[in-house]
């Protein structure tokens, strides 16, 4: 952003000072003045696949849900079955609107039978607030609680030594997709293994005015391994080579989960849920339509939104393109309907004014496991 004017109605983290202080190049994203580099994208890419990157989500939305009845409201907004959470642990789901396509994909945390933190995105957590709470018919308190948190990611394959020099709790113990209440760098945390980046890593959720000491303690934890402070163009690429959907590009509120790839967040045997009966039509019905990944075979990068075409004619579009650091090659993911979205399958993007060869391929580009 440039100008006082315009930049003093941006939304800022507490981590803010810290990342003018630091020379990062700072935009506007959803409202909000956040770091998209400090070193520059590929290097903070290749830092977390190959060592250790530090993120400030603090942009993030929290949403609270208390009472007797707070699983029981859940499950009647998303498509996962909160039901089925332990104490301690977490659960990707869809936030649905009657058609099936998206309100918000979130993080549903299970702290106890009565208790349920939600972190939802950015600029979509007023929205989410007030659709969860315009549908709250239980007996349940829900409470927007945002500023009540700061949020750091600690991602990649040294994420654990970094993060654990700043814990008494055994974060080796800690499974995938589960979290502990425990101090950090001598804070009271919310502690996740979870991520955004397909490396191993923890999600810290803090209290905001303990971000700037705890952001500069991780960084401390983890120089031995070569950490770096990562902004959100590497939080991007990271994504795209895990093929991670994003919301506004995979998935919206036109785009089922089943249309994204995301079926496996839809439980149709669960007791009745907002788009459960769109969904289950799809489901019976098959889907016209779907997210596919692509490699570029000819010179060029796919953006958002370019236009892709499959024998000869316009199929549909690019949902998110860039080049891939840790892959050496421009990727990207596209929706195109079923019968050209097949792997191998021969493609053309409409790169500016000329069409550039491309290729259907299977997803993720990219997994640690491999």
């Amino acid at each position: 952003m440039s100008g006082s004017v315009a930049l003093d109605t941006l939304k800022k983290t507490p981590l803010n000072a810290v990342h003018r202080d630091s020379g990062a190049r700072m935009v506007d994203f959803g409202g909000w003045d956040m770091p998209v580099e400090y070193s520059g994208i590929v290097a903070e890419h290749l830092a977390v696949r190959k060592r250790v990157g530090l993120f400030d989500v603090s942009h993030m939305g929290e949403i609270e849900i208390r009472g007797p009845q707070a699983v029981e409201l859940i499950d009647a907004l998303c498509s996962n079955r909160a039901a089925a959470l332990q104490d301690g642990q977490a659960q990707y789901s869809g936030l649905l609107y009657p058609n099936g396509g998206f309100v918000d994909d979130l993080l549903v945390h299970r702290f106890s039978a009565d208790h349920y933190f939600l972190c939802v995105n950015a600029a979509n957590q007023d929205k989410d607030f007030e659709w969860i709470r315009g549908h709250n018919r239980f007996d349940a308190d829900v409470r927007l609680t945002s500023a009540d948190y700061a949020q750091l990611a600690i991602q990649g394959p040294q994420a654990l030594p970094t993060a654990q020099a700043l814990t008494p709790a055994d974060l080796s113990a800690m499974r995938y997709y589960r979290f502990i209440r425990h101090e950090f760098a001598g804070a009271p945390a919310v502690i996740a293994r979870t991520g955004y980046t397909g490396e191993d890593g923890f999600e810290v959720y803090i209290p905001p005015g303990e971000g700037e000491r705890v952001w500069n303690a991780v960084l401390a934890a983890g120089e031995e391994y070569g950490i770096l402070p990562c902004g959100l163009g590497a939080r991007n690429t990271l994504r795209l080579e895990a093929a991670m959907s994003l919301y506004g590009h995979e998935i919206d509120e036109r785009i089922t989960p089943y249309e994204a790839g995301l079926g496996w967040i839809v439980k149709l045997k669960k007791p009745a849920f907002t788009g459960r009966d769109a969904l289950a039509a799809q489901k019976r019905e098959g889907v016209r339509r779907k997210v596919a990944g692509f490699e570029m075979k000819g010179r060029g990068i796919a953006r958002d939104g370019y236009r892709v075409h499959a024998g000869g004619e316009e199929a549909g579009w690019v949902t998110s393109g860039s080049p891939a650091p840790w892959l050496e090659k421009n990727i990207g993911m596209c929706m195109l309907p079923v019968e050209a979205a097949e792997a191998g399958r021969p493609i053309e993007i409409a790169v500016r004014s000329r069409m550039v060869a491309a290729e259907i391929t299977p997803t993720p580009f990219y997994s640690r496991r491999n």
